[in-house]
């Protein structure tokens, strides 16, 4: 089977990641990179792509099946609305946007042209979550009660050397959390309302620095998060479940989810409840039996592409679709109102 040509627009930090799984991929050939930086026309050189210094100029030379949008926020909108009224799918990087105006524009836009888009939750692709989602699924848990979710670690000084990383939006309630609170809803649906507290006592930048939130699913069940980039500190999905090559993985849990049937801890994949065979248990003087599932590590960006490719084809329906993306982007937004507030801020059915 010929692979499906698509392209990259972006070739900052993530979109070297999809460039690199896009080249290692049997599913796809990159047709070509649009960026206007020397780097990344030098680099395309030394590949073999062309490189062009807008993406007007990719779509008019390539005209690829599915183009990858890994550009600044503040114009997602735009590339992706242009990409898909040009005849390609479009994966968009997370955020699907920076407002919620933009966002409902590339919803719109899918489905005038009837093209997807896919919005990249990357961690939604993981070998762990997609095992989660199945214990879930089952009914393992019985009905979900709660989920404590930590996400917590230390940005180093010249992370901040880049001036929006220290001004509204630049945060790690954006940046970070909204992976959290992704994976959250994935597990256990919409969520009905969001409270939360916002700090930036310690760098004292215009931007949070610390965070928690308490989330009301519409299930009924509850939820708190806690998100900060300047604690010591080991408790976030991307030290524990190694993603990615440049943290060093902790073999620790981030993500607990209680039920009342059983409990799931993340990333470790350890299913807590009480055995059936030693009768209907009465409650915590009885013993709880763990059951950990160990799988094979698998890298969510190369599955993300594959999937890519899978949905231009309509051979699958997207795991993270565009109004999914957006219901996300909602969701977090709410955390920054709540926040700013210090009033519950409810979502929308």
């Amino acid at each position: 089977m010929s692979r499906l040509p698509i392209a990259v627009i972006g070739a900052g930090l993530i979109g070297m990641t999809h460039i690199d799984r896009a080249l290692k991929s049997p599913d796809v050939k990159l047709a070509g990179i649009a960026d206007p930086t020397p780097a990344a026309a030098d680099f395309a050189r030394s590949i073999g792509v062309p490189c062009f210094p807008d993406y007007q100029s990719l779509l008019a030379a390539t005209q690829p099946k599915g183009v990858i949008v890994a550009t600044p926020n503040v114009t997602h909108a735009q590339i992706t609305v242009d990409c898909l009224e040009r005849g390609a799918a479009v994966l968009v990087e997370k955020p699907i946007a920076d407002t919620l105006a933009d966002g409902r524009r590339i919803c719109e836009a899918s489905r005038a042209t009837g093209l997807p888009v896919l919005v990249g939750h990357q961690r939604r692709h993981n070998p762990i979550m997609r095992k989660a989602k199945a214990i879930v699924a089952a009914g393992t848990l019985g009905r979900p009660v709660s989920a404590t979710v930590m996400c917590t670690w230390l940005k180093p000084r010249d992370y901040f050397d880049v001036a929006w990383r220290r001004e509204p939006g630049g945060g790690p309630i954006l940046i970070n959390l909204i992976h959290d609170i992704d994976l959250m809803r994935h597990l256990y649906g919409e969520i009905d309302s969001v409270q939360a507290l916002a700090s930036s006592a310690v760098r004292g930048f215009g931007v949070e620095d610390t965070a928690v939130v308490a989330l009301r699913f519409r299930s009924g069940a509850l939820g708190t998060v806690t998100v900060s980039d300047t604690a010591a500190a080991p408790w976030n999905w991307d030290l524990a479940a190694g993603e990615a090559e440049r943290f060093p993985r902790q073999d620790i849990n981030a993500h607990f989810y209680s039920g009342t049937e059983g409990s799931l801890t993340l990333p470790r994949l350890e299913v807590w409840r009480y055995r059936q065979d030693q009768g209907p248990a009465q409650g915590w003087h009885d013993p709880l039996t763990m059951e950990r599932t160990a799988l094979h590590i698998g890298c969510p960006y190369t599955e993300q592409i594959r999937h890519f490719a899978a949905l231009i084809e309509g051979h699958e329906a997207p795991v993270c679709s565009a109004q999914d993306g957006f219901r996300t982007l909602e969701a977090t937004l709410a955390v920054t109102q709540a926040a700013k507030t210090g009033s519950a801020v409810s979502l929308p059915a």
